[in-house]
Parts: C-alpha cells; structure tokens; sequence
C-alpha cells in the first residue's frame, strides 16, 4: 500500500505542472506527505485542497505582497465599494490597499499592475487550478484504500469534489463571461483538467457549458456523498453548503426549478438564521495598539454562528478598510448604504450590523462582518456560504418561476428588520419582485464574493435583464493631516454589453506556457477619466 500511495503523491507534484513550473512546486514541496492511509489522505485534502489562510492584515501591503490573499481585487470592482483616501501619504506606497487595486478599482486594460505602472502576476490562477490538482488526486485515489473507518472514503471524496467544483466556479466566473444558455457551448470558459495524470500536452478552454456541467456533477456527486455526514468544523464542507453552492449555480444557468428544489432539500436538513434582534450591536473604539479601531460586541460572521456552513480562505475586507490616517484605502458605498434605509417606515439592523462607521471621518462605513482582530478573524469572505442565502436563492427561482417567492424572503427579513416588522412586499409580483429580492441579495451579501458575479448575470439573464453603468472616484493624498483626499477622476464601467472589462485577462505566463493552444479573452479597452 505504500508503494501505491507514494506514486500518488508524485501524481500530485507533477500535475501541479499545468499550473506552471519550477519555482511553483517549490513553493508547495513542503506541504507535500507520503499518504499511506485514510487518514494520510484526509491530511492531504486539508492541507492542499482547501485554501489556505495566509498573512495578517498590517503585514499584505507592507510587504508589497499583492496575491498574499486570495483574489481579494474581486471586492473592489462592483457598486458596493468606494475609494477613501485620508491625511498625506506617499503614492506608492506598498502600505496602501489602493497600491495594488487601484487598477482593478477603475477597470485598466491592465489590471494586474501596481499605481506606477508595474506588472505583478496574477498568482490566483495557479493557486486555484493547484487546489484543483490535489482535488483530482485525492478523487482518483481515495477508493485505492480498503480500510473505510465510519464511511470516511465517501466523505473524502465528496469534499474534493465540492472543492474542485468550487474552483471551477471561480475560475469561469473570473475568466469568461456569464453563462448564456444560447452561446454556452461555443463560448470559451476556462481549461478543465479532471484526471490525476500527467498529461503531455498544451491545454486549451473548454467551453463554458462543459465547464458547467462539470461544476454541476461534481456538486450533484459531493452533495450525495455528504449525505449525513456532521463536520466538526465549519472550516469542512457539508452536504448543505454543497447543496447552496449548487443551487447558485442553477441560478447562474437559469435553471430556476432545479435552482428551487436544491432550496427545498436545504431547508429539509434543519438549516438555521442568526436573528439580528438579539444581537448586542455595542461598538467599542480604541484598543491596545490601535486606538481607531472600532470592535463589537458581536459579529454576523463567526466560526460559532449558527447560520454559517462552511468558509475557507482569507479576509480581504480588513485589508482594503484599515481606519487610519494617511492612507488610500476603501470604504462601503454610499449608493449600498442608502439601501439600508430605502423603507424608512422599518429599521434595517444590517446598517449597523454589517458596518462600522469611521473614526476618521465619520461619513464613511466599513464592512465589519467579521472582527478583523487575527484571534477572533474566524471566517473568510473570500469563500463563504450561509444558510440565508438558501432563502434568497429559493425566492429569486420562485419570482422567476411565478411561484411563492414571498414566503422565503419574508423569513429572512424577519431575522434583519427590527422588531420583525419588514417592508410591505404582499404585492409584489413580477419584475418588481425580482428587482426586490436581487436589492435583498445585495444588502444580505455584501462584501461575500458575490456581488460581482450578480452583476454579470443579470446583464445576461433570459427574463428580467438588468445592466447598470458603475462610477468610481479615485484620489489624490489629502495635503494635511486628518483631511479627506483630493478626488482625481471619475472612472466609469460601461453597461455589459459595451464594456469587456467583466472579465479578467487570462495570466500572460499561461498563454506563453501553453504555447498558443490558450487563447486569451478581448483585449480591455485603455480608459480615461470621464
């Protein structure tokens, strides 16, 4: 057996070789063990196939390390973000957050580059499609063992195949365009790499229906082999988050009654809400170290709550909204905000539940979910999933399909208004329904990885489309301290249709590695301030 098991693991450095060379399995060599049981390959799974959480907060930009978390550019391109410069600071300056995003924050034809210009790579690619490789191994090889000790093979198994699914997930909503049923199977999505061997040859992309319809076995197929299965942590996968993620998916195709009756089965293993009425919602500002910092007494999203199912990875949001002067930074939109208070007749507790405001300028919010104090950072934003949005899923596919959408949205809100009392939403149908729960999911979702990707689909969407144009400012450091930045230009995100900046260029290293058999996506277009 561990002659077999050893192959495996030299099965898993050389499929890391898709995703680039040399120095990239040095990176990974450390992590790598000989796995000669069950448990071996359970150690293997979460040390290679989930994400890692890397680096603290103060530590990302100092160290001009700018792929130290996972893609967290996906934050700072979407309507719920704005940019927030305070007091004098070097433009520059690896300490601000706006050093390495402000490209993705006005949409360059280059975003992977720094304020003055210089490139950096794009490292998410390898490490998802190196996720993915370790995924493939542990599918192949998990059933080579004969010993099945309370059925953990099935388990096993049925995590990397959540994971992989997963990846691919991120990987075709980063790097193609939304899926449209009519064009799904001619569009290039991203290369699908599903065996364990070594393959030589050059990769291209599969199309975005066959990426699809692998995400779409591989959760059907993890979400069974979950079956009954209890994590002990909400750091493993479990068959409801599996079948959350599914049921986003189906909404993405346009699949609503499937989208709809993943909902169903959901909402059958006893899934629960956090109600924000019994929150103690007190901030305290100032602690030992950082006297801006603003902490509650209680967060939404903690590793004990108990609407949390699953998460993994890194926080990028205490990176982008650090409240201190004499730093370009991010903060929470005004156009979100106002979402908050658009039905002044109830209390929308999420305003201050979700956000914190600033201590150097009280205007302005940041997302605070989560503690961005390291000890007590127990969930990620970069991948999250909660029961909530088992309700928003199953009333966005009921709008769509005439059916009650009203009944599962009303469940949430009763858990986010004050005193349970919500908007008068009895009469809604139609497209006023759909725009009501697509604001929900926005106000629900915020700052979870999501909000971006909704964008795209709903410009695509076969019934109800919807396509908005997004301005950004950007800022000049202020000239005194403890004043606002100067604003330097207004950028502007076209509607869907006219802009190519809803994809992400696919990584230079790729397509020269793969020879031209990778093609990359339309060149971005240059854009000025308007």
């Amino acid at each position: 057996m561990r002659i077999k098991m050893k192959k495996v693991i030299y099965l898993i450095i050389g499929c890391l070789g898709f995703v680039s060379c040399g120095d990239f399995l040095k990176e990974y060599s450390q992590d790598l063990v000989y796995a000669s049981s069950l448990e071996d390959m359970d150690e293997v799974l979460i040390g290679n196939g989930y994400m890692k959480h890397e680096g603290y907060p103060s530590f990302v930009f100092s160290s001009g390390q700018a792929n130290a978390v996972y893609y967290m550019w996906l934050n700072v391109m979407d309507d719920d973000i704005q940019e927030f410069g305070s007091g004098p600071y070097s433009v520059g300056n690896s300490g601000n957050p706006s050093e390495y995003l402000r490209s993705f924050y006005e949409w360059s034809k280059v975003p992977f580059q720094n304020e003055k210009g210089v490139p950096y790579d794009d490292e998410n690619w390898k490490k998802l499609y190196a996720h993915i490789s370790y995924s493939n191994v542990i599918i192949s090889q998990v059933d080579e063992f004969s010993e099945d000790s309370k059925g953990a093979k099935r388990r096993i198994k049925g995590e990397a195949q959540f994971l992989r699914a997963a990846y691919y997930y991120l990987l075709v909503n980063f790097y193609a365009n939304p899926y449209v049923k009519a064009t799904a199977e001619t569009d290039p999505g991203v290369p699908l790499k599903l065996i364990e061997k070594v393959d030589d040859k050059y990769y291209s992309r599969n199309s975005i229906a066959e990426v699809y319809n692998q995400i779409v076995k591989d959760l059907k197929d993890a979400a069974e082999n979950l079956t009954g299965v209890e994590q002990p942590t909400v750091y493993r996968v479990n068959e409801a988050a599996a079948r959350i993620l599914l049921s986003r998916v189906y909404l993405y195709m346009g699949e609503w009654q499937l989208a709809a009756d993943e909902c169903d089965r959901v909402m059958k293993l006893g899934i629960h809400l956090s109600n924000l009425n019994d929150f103690d919602l007190t901030e305290t500002i100032g602690v030992p170290g950082d006297k801006l910092r603003v902490t509650k007494a209680q967060y939404m999203n903690t590793s004990q709550s108990p609407e949390v199912l699953f998460t993994q990875g890194s926080n990028g949001c205490p990176y982008l909204m650090f409240d201190k002067t004499s730093i370009g930074r991010y903060a929470v939109s005004q156009e979100l905000c106002d979402l908050y208070t658009k039905y002044p007749e109830v209390t929308d507790l999420r305003l201050t539940g979700f956000f914190s405001k600033s201590q150097v300028n009280g205007n302005y919010r940041f997302v605070r979910k989560t503690s961005d104090v390291l000890a007590d950072m127990t969930t990620f934003d970069c991948f999250i999933i909660r029961s909530a949005e088992a309700y928003l899923n199953k009333a966005e596919a009921e709008a769509m399909l005439g059916g009650d959408a009203i009944t599962p949205i009303k469940k949430l809100l009763e858990n986010r208004f004050a005193g349970g009392q919500i908007p008068a939403i009895d009469g809604l149908s139609g497209k006023e329904l759909v725009e009501f729960i697509r604001d929900e999911r926005r106000r629900e979702l915020c700052f979870e990885s999501q909000r971006w990707f909704d964008l795209r689909r709903y410009a695509v969407c076969v019934k109800y489309p919807e396509s908005k144009e997004i301005d950004h400012v950007s800022y000049l450091p202020a000239t005194a301290a403890n004043a606002n930045g100067i604003p330097n230009g207004t950028y502007r995100l076209k509607r869907y249709e006219e802009e190519r900046a809803y994809v992400l260029p696919i990584p230079g290293y790729e397509i020269v590695f793969n020879r031209g058999e990778l093609v990359d996506n339309p060149e971005r277009e240059d854009r000025e301030a308007i």
